[in-house]
């Protein structure tokens, strides 16, 4: 026994509930299925550059990521999360576990959304042709949202785990 938790049965508690926390393979692939399913209804990639994000003392570190610009992506990130940035500072909300936003100031690299996953930790979702705005007007959009929904689900009651 020796006291140790096994990796993958990491718990927290939270108000008297037990909620078990994601391991980072865990929520890579409940993200990977995400935007299968959100491309699959779609009928086209709604997002191609996906990437798990740690944020702590205002730098960012890549820690997961699918995409055409692993090279550049750390470094872009200032600039590409500009809109985000102030989709976050006009909403005015405390985000948790599970909550996202949409931008539609993203254009270009610009990143279209992002998802918080843990304490410290987001998911950026970026579409590196198109904008929120773009990607909205196609009509399956609506139903696109359907599996992205589920996973903000997910994420609330089972946060990702430090990474």
């Amino acid at each position: 026994m020796g006291g140790e938790a096994p990796a993958v049965a990491l718990f927290l508690l939270k108000a008297g509930n037990v909620i078990m926390a994601m391991t980072l393979e865990q929520a890579w692939k409940s993200i990977l299925n995400c935007a299968e399913e959100m491309n699959s209804r779609y009928r086209e990639v709604v997002f191609d550059e996906l990437a798990i994000v740690s944020i702590s003392d205002n730098q960012a570190r890549t820690v997961s990521y699918q995409g055409p610009r692993r090279e550049v992506f750390t470094d872009r990130f200032p600039a590409d999360s500009a809109g985000l940035r102030k989709t976050v500072r006009q909403a005015g909300q405390t985000y948790q576990a599970g909550d996202f936003e949409f931008s539609h100031d993203g254009t270009g690299t610009g990143f279209e959304a992002f998802m918080i996953l843990g304490k410290n930790l987001c998911l950026i979702c970026n579409n590196t042709s198109k904008s929120m705005g773009g990607i909205a007007k196609n009509p399956r959009w609506l139903e696109a949202q359907i599996p992205f929904a589920t996973l903000s689900d997910q994420f609330r009651g089972n946060p990702l785990a430090g990474a």
